[in-house]
């Protein structure tokens, strides 16, 4: 019932939406000669607001259309190489491109938003690198007679991406998928497979959750798997072609994070509104933009939710070495040839410190040459991937670990003699 009436909320602010808009419209008519009067602009900011607050967002477009490349604009194509049922593996292919450029994997969060979510993430890296993306899809639009997911499934998504691309691969783990992308690489390094990525980093993944637990993380431990299953997983209401499939709804993931921060999000509102009357287009367009991605949700597969749920939150497997994917045994400490690079945020109330960098401690067998660790100061979650310290602090760091550590073109002889198994 819950996403059902979820829906009739959505549905039956239409008549409100509608006289918002006209509002809009009388207030704006270059005929009236209340438009520019410090009530009018008041009363059309507050509808604007209220639009913005009751509209239903679909996915977001990229807009990376070009980059620059020594001070040269390149045109930007987006190319599907792969398409499965739950995700295609986007290609920003550029009309020019570097010989060296190294190739590079960004594994989006399936965490409720859209991948577009790493946006400001794909931007800084695409003048130097052959960039990919986990390009993740909506499952309330998936037909329940299509196939099942679960972590198991994300983890040879990416087992598959990787033998596509081939050899001397970079990957970029964005917040959740630290997890299934530390298990593809633990079971390819068991295997000794010619495709092992160079380099793996992880962006504020929940690695070990057992070290400063969030709010998000107690959350999870309070509540046995069956309160969730019986509490947060729904069937997808008609008209959807995912009809009576079980998913973890995305406004759900919403609601749980604006509630963690309810004050801040209160604050940026008002913020926001203040822009409006006072004129200030550029500064509400800022706002605008980002709460227009926050606010695009996707929902989950339940059973992937669920896994995960119990899986890296609740028994810790990974860390503890209990990990199995599919028939696998993950043991990260059969890492030798990849290295990793876990960044983490002072401020993250998502992922505590301690629980990305938790990569290091179970891969012993990982020389600590190919092993780095970067603690973003003043930095929460969502800046870890995008903005202005993402922008000038980490990505260069990347970069520099990718360069280093790249086979083909890595300065640090021990590294670049790292031998491809097979």
């Amino acid at each position: 019932m819950l996403y059902y009436l979820h829906e009739m909320s959505r549905l039956s602010m239409a008549p409100a939406r509608a006289m918002s808009d006209g509002l809009r419209m009388m207030l704006n008519h270059p005929m009236n000669p209340m438009t520019n009067s410090p009530m009018a602009r008041s009363i059309e900011s507050a509808a604007d607001i209220f639009e913005h607050l009751t509209r239903s967002y679909g996915k977001p477009n990229w807009g990376l259309d070009t980059t620059t490349i020594d001070g040269v604009d390149v045109a930007v194509e987006e190319e599907v190489v792969i398409k499965r049922t739950y995700c295609d593996l986007l290609h920003f292919k550029k009309a020019s491109e570097r010989p060296e450029a190294p190739k590079l994997l960004i594994v989006a969060p399936l965490s409720g938003h859209y991948a577009t979510l790493v946006r400001g993430t794909v931007e800084a890296m695409l003048p130097d690198h052959d960039v990919f993306v986990t390009d993740w899809r909506d499952c309330r639009m998936i037909p329940v007679t299509d196939d099942r997911f679960n972590l198991n499934d994300y983890i040879d998504y990416l087992i598959d991406f990787l033998h596509v691309l081939g050899p001397n691969t970079h990957i970029i783990a964005v917040c959740q998928p630290s997890v299934p992308a530390l298990a593809a690489v633990s079971v390819m390094s068991g295997w000794g497979d010619n495709c092992l990525p160079a380099t793996l980093t992880m962006i504020g993944g929940p690695i070990d959750t057992r070290k400063s637990p969030t709010q998000v993380n107690k959350l999870a431990k309070e509540n046995s798997i069956e309160w969730f299953e019986n509490n947060v997983v729904v069937q997808v209401p008609p008209p959807y072609p995912g009809v009576f499939r079980k998913v973890y709804p995305g406004f759900i993931q919403l609601t749980n994070f604006i509630a963690m921060n309810y004050d801040r999000h209160l604050t940026s509102y008002g913020e926001l509104f203040d822009h409006l009357v006072r004129g200030d287009e550029e500064a509400a367009d800022k706002k605008r933009a980002f709460y227009e991605e926050y606010r695009a949700v996707m929902d989950l597969p339940a059973e992937f939710y669920l896994q995960t749920v119990k899986t890296v939150f609740q028994d810790h497997e990974l860390p503890r070495g209990k990990m199995i994917a599919r028939w696998h045994p993950v043991l990260p400490e059969q890492i030798k040839e990849t290295a990793l690079l876990c960044v983490e945020g002072e401020l993250d109330d998502i992922s505590g410190i301690g629980q990305t960098k938790a990569a290091l401690e179970i891969t012993p067998n990982l020389p600590d040459t190919m092993k780095d660790y970067y603690l973003a100061k003043d930095v929460g979650h969502y800046g870890l991937f995008n903005g202005g310290k993402w922008r000038k602090k980490i990505a260069p760091r990347i970069k520099q670990f990718i360069r280093d550590h790249d086979r083909q073109t890595g300065k640090n002889p021990g590294r670049k003699s790292v031998a491809l198994g097979g």
